[in-house]
């Protein structure tokens, strides 16, 4: 999709020199994105078939199903979108495929980030810091993943239940 995220996305690659495919379900957004970005346009239903090096759903949850994984023609899923998994199984399916999966609740962790650093009394250079870190997480990830032979979604889970660990004790009474 081409909302505010995914634009801004297409934007910043665009930028980098990527060439950029996109789709959305709104063709007339769609539309318009392409021509400012001289992107090509495919519909939304074959966005997912597009052969690419990353493939980063930005708009609709359970994307990545046990219909779309199958065709899938890229090396990276890295999307914005929460929820890309439409089931557990579906992370299992891409790691069996070779496609690199970065988990959305990683990868889109900047927002809470910057909501964090809100509540606490806003720095930007301290929100700048830590959602520049997301980076060394997601690599964290892909080495722990790959070392492991383990699904990165898997391995994410894995990551939260260790740092829960180390921050909160559940077995106390609440003070």
């Amino acid at each position: 999709g081409v909302g505010n995220v995914g634009f801004n996305l297409c934007k910043e690659l665009k930028a980098a020199g990527a060439h950029i495919t996109l789709g959305d379900v709104r063709d007339e957004l769609a539309t318009a994105a392409a021509a400012e970005l001289g992107a090509r346009v495919v519909s939304a239903a074959e966005i997912h078939r597009v052969e690419c090096d990353v493939y980063a759903p930005c708009a609709l949850g359970g994307a990545l199903n046990d219909r779309t994984i199958p065709q899938l023609r890229c090396k990276v899923v890295a999307g914005a979108a929460n929820n890309q998994l439409a089931s557990d199984d579906n992370g299992s399916m891409l790691h069996a495929r070779g496609i690199l999966y970065a988990p959305d609740y990683a990868i889109n962790a900047g927002g809470l980030i910057n909501v964090a650093q809100e509540v606490a009394g806003y720095d930007a250079s301290i929100a700048r810091t830590r959602t520049l870190a997301i980076h060394d997480t997601l690599r964290e990830i892909s080495e722990r993943s790959k070392s492991t032979d383990t699904p990165p979604h898997r391995v994410c889970d894995a990551m939260v239940q260790e740092i829960l660990s180390r921050s909160v004790d559940f077995t106390s009474p609440a003070r």
